[in-house]
C-alpha cells in the first residue's frame, strides 16, 4: 500500500479493512496509464481518489466481495472433506453400564476402537478391536478381547480407480468452479467500481464545462451591454444573452446535482460514509488499443470465468454419467476376513484362558432386478451431458460473439473521440471568430449564441466519447477475463 492510499484511509475514516485481495500500485500495461498522485485532502473534507485508489477501498470493503469471501469458507471445507475420504477413519465405542436384578449386580463395560479406509480402486477395509468386561457379585466376572479384520473388493459396481475416485474429482471440479465464480464477481464488482469512477469524472467535467459555458454567456452579456452603449446593437437583442445566461446557470446547478448523485454511487460500491466528500483526481491518458480479435478470442478462451464455468460442467456431466453407469451394473465383490478372540473368566489362570480365532474368503452377489431407479438415474445422466454439450457449444459460440463485439466497440468508441476531439477544436475556433466578427459589427448575437451552442455540445459529446471509450475498455476486460490482471489484482483465496 503507498502512502497516499494511506492518507486516503485516514482522511476517509476507513478503519475497519478485510485482507482479502490485493491490488498493486502500478496499473497493468496492458490497459491506458492513469497519471497518479497520492490522494491529498483539500481543505478540510474533500479528499482526491485515483482510480486505482478506488479500486483498491473496493476490494477491502464491498459488500458484494466481502460476502464472496465469506461463502469460500464453507466451500473450502467442502473440498477438504472430500480429499479426506481416502483417509483411514478412526471410530472409538465405549459404554459402562451397572445392572442389577433380583439375582445378582454386575458392571459392564465396553471398549471398541474400529478403523474403516476407502482405496482409489474402491476396496474397503476395516479393523477392530473390542475389550469387554463384566463384573458380578455371585457369578463371577469375565473379560473378552478381539480383533476382527474385513476386505472387500468390488468386482463390477464400484470397481476400478475411475469410479471410486469420482466423488473426489467431482469435488475438485466444484471447487474450480467455486473460484472461477469468485473470479467472476470481484470483476464484475471491480468493474461497476471502474465504471462509477469514469462516472464521476463525467459528473466533475460536466460541471466545469457547464461553469465555463456560463462565464462565456456573461461575458457576452457584457460585450452586448457595451455594444448597445456604443450605440452599435439594439437593446432588445441583449434578452437573447440574458436568457443563454438563465439557461447555463440552470445546467450548472443541473450538473451539480449529477455529480452529487454519480459522487453517492461510487461511495456506496466502496461502501464508505455517504457524506464523505470525493473528488476524481486522475486523467486519464488516452492511447487506442492494439489487441488484435484473433488475440482477444484466445485470452478469453483461457481466462473468461463464465466459459470455464460451462467447461467444467461438461466434465462434472461426464463424471455423473460414468456414475450413473457404474450403477446398473451388478454388486459383485470378493470379500474376505480373520478375527481372533481371547476370553479370561474369573478365577482362572492365564495359561487357561480361551483363545479362539477363524477366517473367511468367499464372494458375495447382489443382482437387482425389475428396478427401473438406475435405468432413470442413466437416462438423466446421459441427457445432461448431451445438454452440457450443446450449452459448452452455445458458450463457445456466444464468448466468441461477446469478445467481437467489445473489441469492435472499443475500436469505434475511440475513433469517435478522436472524431469529437476535433468537432470540439472546429467548435472553439468557430466562436473565437465570430466573437471578433462581432465586435466589428459583422455578425448577429444570434450566430454567436447559436455557435456557443455548438461548442457546448461538442465538449460534451467528447467528453461522453472519452468516457464511453473508457466504459468499453472495462468492459472488454470484464469479457476477456482479464479484469484482475488489467488492474493488478490477486484474489487471497
Amino acid at each position: 500500500m503507498h502512502d497516499g492510499t494511506r492518507m486516503l484511509i485516514a482522511a476517509l475514516g476507513v478503519a475497519t479493512l478485510l485482507p482479502m485481495a490485493r491490488a498493486d500500485d502500478d496499473p497493468s500495461p496492458s490497459r491506458p496509464t492513469m497519471s497518479h498522485q497520492a490522494p491529498v485532502p483539500r481543505g478540510e473534507d474533500v479528499v482526491n481518489l485515483t482510480v486505482t485508489d478506488a479500486v483498491f477501498l473496493g476490494l477491502r470493503g464491498n459488500r458484494s466481495i466481502r460476502s464472496a469471501y465469506l461463502s469460500r469458507l464453507a466451500q473450502k471445507f467442502d473440498l477438504r472433506v472430500a480429499e479426506d475420504y481416502f483417509s483411514p477413519k478412526l471410530l472409538v465405542t465405549g459404554r459402562i453400564t451397572g445392572n442389577r436384578n433380583q439375582d445378582d449386580r454386575s458392571r459392564q463395560g465396553l471398549f471398541s476402537p474400529e478403523t474403516t479406509m476407502v482405496s482409489e480402486f474402491g476396496t474397503r477395509l476395516s479393523l477392530g478391536w473390542i475389550r469387554q468386561l463384566s463384573n458380578a457379585s455371585r457369578t463371577g466376572g469375565f473379560r473378552d478381547d478381539g480383533v476382527t479384520l474385513a476386505i472387500i473388493q468390488p468386482l463390477l459396481r464400484g470397481a476400478g480407480r475411475e469410479v471410486a475416485t469420482a466423488p473426489v474429482r467431482m469435488a475438485r471440479l466444484i471447487e474450480q468452479s467455486n473460484r472461477l465464480a469468485l473470479q467472476e464477481s470481484v470483476s464484475r464488482t471491480v468493474t461497476q467500481i471502474v465504471q462509477a469512477y469514469w462516472q464521476l469524472l463525467r459528473a466533475q467535467e460536466q460541471v466545469t464545462i457547464a461553469q465555463a459555458a456560463l462565464q462565456r454567456s456573461r461575458g457576452l452579456l457584457e460585450i452586448n451591454k457595451a455594444l448597445i452603449a456604443a450605440g452599435r446593437m439594439a437593446q432588445v437583442d441583449v434578452v437573447q444573452t440574458e436568457a443563454d445566461v438563465a439557461t447555463q446557470e440552470f445546467n450548472v446547478e443541473n450538473t451539480d446535482n449529477d455529480l452529487n448523485a454519480s459522487r453517492l454511487a461510487l461511495l456506496q460500491l466502496l461502501a464508505l460514509d455517504l457524506h464523505s466528500r470525493i473528488r476524481v483526481s486522475d486523467t486519464p491518458e488516452k492511447a487506442p488499443s492494439r489487441l488484435s480479435l484473433q488475440d482477444a478470442q484466445r485470452i478469453a478462451l483461457t481466462h473468461q470465468p463464465q466459459y470455464l464455468r460451462q467447461v467444467i460442467a461438461r466434465e462434472q456431466a461426464d463424471i455423473n454419467l460414468v456414475v450413473a453407469r457404474d450403477n446398473r451394473l451388478w454388486d459383485v465383490a470378493l470379500m474376505g476376513g480373520a478375527s481372533q478372540g481371547r476370553t479370561r473368566r474369573a478365577g482362572q489362570s492365564e495359561a487357561v484362558s480361551d483363545r479362539r480365532w477363524e477366517g473367511y474368503v468367499g464372494i458375495q452377489l447382489q443382482i437387482p432386478i425389475g428396478d427401473l431407479s438406475t435405468r432413470q438415474a442413466e437416462v438423466h445422466a446421459k441427457t445432461d451431458a448431451d445438454n452440457q454439450a450443446l450449452l459448452l457449444e452455445n458458450a463457445e459460440k456466444q464468448l466468441a460473439l461477446d469478445v467481437s463485439n467489445a473489441v469492435r466497440e472499443l475500436a469505434s468508441r475511440w475513433r469517435q473521440y478522436e472524431i469529437a476531439g476535433r468537432v470540439r477544436d472546429l467548435s472553439r475556433q468557430k466562436l473565437e471568430i465570430e466573437h471578433q466578427k462581432l465586435q466589428a459589427g459583422r455578425s448577429s448575437n444570434f450566430q454567436v449564441l447559436a455557435f456557443e451552442t455548438d461548442l457546448r455540445g461538442a465538449e460534451s459529446a467528447r467528453l461522453n466519447a472519452l468516457i464511453s471509450y473508457l466504459d468499453a475498455q472495462a468492459q472488454l476486460d470484464l469479457e476477456l477475463g482479464m479484469t484482475l490482471q488489467s488492474w493488478g489484482i490477486s484474489l487471497n483465496d
